[in-house]
């Protein structure tokens, strides 16, 4: 039976990914060879607009369906979602107090173009885990597990279309929370925003 962690690989992961990886030992594993779920974090984010909560979506080419491996998930470039994602980043957190701390590192992931969905993944949550400071090392599953323990099993743990008690539910500073309150387990970009080098402290 597999007694190490997995968890699934997300775009600009939730606050509480981050809450959980922070509590987890060193020994846990990415998950490269689940087949891809659609609807979920592993192309989705949720960020604060001024209308309110707001996903961005990384569009995948035609054909990633429940059967494609998580690892061969291709990137559509269909049209230009990167800068609309770089201008939705921009338009929601320009006015948050460390936006321009982040900018000049996080838009090169807006202009460079990468093959692969999990590579995408992979390689902004390393960058992720030095601005936060998590100092975690990151390695990938060689083969799909089915007999891993439950409590070690994180592939499904998180769905936006639920909010699990896994989070971290304490406030925080937002920029529009004037309007529409403190909205929990936004993407961690959210809290990296609005709490710079305090974000590590937070989780």
């Amino acid at each position: 039976m597999q007694n190490t962690a997995i968890l699934p690989l997300f775009y600009l992961p939730p606050v509480g990914y981050f809450s959980l990886l922070q509590n987890l030992a060193e020994d846990f594993l990415i998950e490269k060879h689940e087949h891809f779920a659609k609807q979920t974090y592993r192309n989705r984010a949720s960020i604060y607009s001024p209308n309110g909560k707001l996903d961005i979506t990384v569009p995948v080419v035609k054909g990633s369906k429940v059967h494609t491996k998580m690892k061969d998930v291709r990137i559509s470039y269909g049209f230009n979602w990167q800068r609309l994602h770089w201008l939705s980043l921009e338009s929601c957190y320009r006015s948050s107090a460390y936006f321009e701390f982040y900018e000049d590192e996080l838009s090169h992931f807006y202009t460079k173009k990468f093959d692969f969905l999990f590579d995408y993944n992979l390689e902004l949550l390393e960058w992720l885990n030095k601005k936060i400071k998590l100092n975690k090392s990151f390695n990938v599953t060689g083969e799909y597990f089915d007999d891993i323990k439950p409590e070690l099993d994180f592939r499904s743990a998180m769905n936006p279309k639920k909010q699990e008690d896994i989070v971290n539910n304490k406030p925080y500073y937002q920029v529009f929370e004037d309007r529409h309150q403190f909205l929990r387990n936004l993407s961690i970009v959210d809290l990296l925003f609005n709490q710079g080098p305090q974000a590590r402290l937070y989780l």
